[in-house]
């Protein structure tokens, strides 16, 4: 087996359907394999899963019910998977036309690599056209040392002896555990390559208050990735960049009350809060 897709599942009845429709349209001379990695779904994930087995013949559905988290359900998926190389993407995410191609393609001459990120497909288009998307034309990056390159989990494509060489994804991370991963992979010695051919499209939280939350969660662990990795690096005016952008979220205070503005500015609402918990907690400047 050439190349194993690896899919974290809980509870995603309502949008696996469609990413396993997106894989079946996938288009490549090797082998591949698709492995679900189920979180302990309660729903009708398994079901929708097994209907798509004439479909995706190599496709399989491994129980990954030990620990909650998308950390511990790759890391089984991958335990799992039988491809020389790893693909992972997410169950509420559509594969693009070419996307499983060009990551193999990519994987000829490089260990690891992510894909582009499209956020109009999936997502409202007011909400797409506002919300900043860091990896729609390169790499996302950090503002602390060691300054490195990271990517969303949902289209990180590895060498499956580099994965395993790295200890995988730390599992007792809830949230930016790709994030670790890709440091942890750099710092190792394989740097990160960006595959703009290569589209996943993602879909946003659907409500504002979601987008609220995963923002803040977000933040919070950035600012444990600092600690970790720039030794909570005091960087100049972080403060004062911190408090200039909660002066900019008041002065368009208004935005929180249209539909169409709404999710943006709880975003970054959720963005503000995360990185003063993260730095009241870690003790480390407000920088993401």
């Amino acid at each position: 087996m050439d190349i194993s897709v690896i899919i974290p599942c809980r509870n995603a009845e309502h949008t696996i359907g469609a990413q396993l429709e997106a894989l079946c349209r996938q288009r490549w001379s090797g082998s591949w394999e698709v492995v679900v990695a189920d979180n302990a779904s309660t729903d009708r994930s398994q079901t929708i899963v097994e209907a798509f087995a004439r479909r995706l013949p190599a496709l399989r559905c491994v129980d990954a019910s030990g620990r909650l988290g998308a950390a511990h359900a790759r890391n089984i998926g991958a335990r799992a998977a039988r491809g020389a190389a790893l693909l992972f993407c997410d169950a509420d995410d559509e594969a693009g036309e070419g996307w499983l191609f060009a990551m193999a393609q990519a994987l000829r001459t490089c260990d690891f690599a992510a894909n582009r990120i499209d956020l109009e497909k999936l997502n409202p288009a007011a909400v797409a056209r506002s919300l900043k998307n860091a990896q729609g034309r390169g790499l996302q990056r950090v503002a602390y040392p060691p300054y490195l390159p990271h990517a969303g989990g949902s289209g990180l494509a590895i060498k499956r002896a580099i994965h395993f060489e790295v200890g995988g994804f730390d599992e007792t991370l809830p949230y930016l555990e790709d994030t670790d991963y890709c440091f942890r992979v750099q710092l190792a010695g394989w740097p990160l390559e960006f595959v703009p051919e290569a589209v996943m499209h993602v879909r946003l939280a659907p409500q504002a208050k979601s987008l609220f939350y995963q923002a803040r969660m977000w933040a919070q662990y950035n600012v444990l990735m600092n600690k970790r990795y720039g030794a909570g690096a005091h960087l100049p005016r972080a403060w004062r960049s911190y408090l200039h952008t909660w002066l900019g979220l008041m002065s368009r205070a208004n935005r929180a009350l249209r539909k169409e503005t709404r999710p943006v500015w709880m975003k970054t609402l959720g963005t503000q809060v995360g990185l003063l918990e993260g730095a009241i907690r870690y003790r480390v400047p407000p920088v993401r």
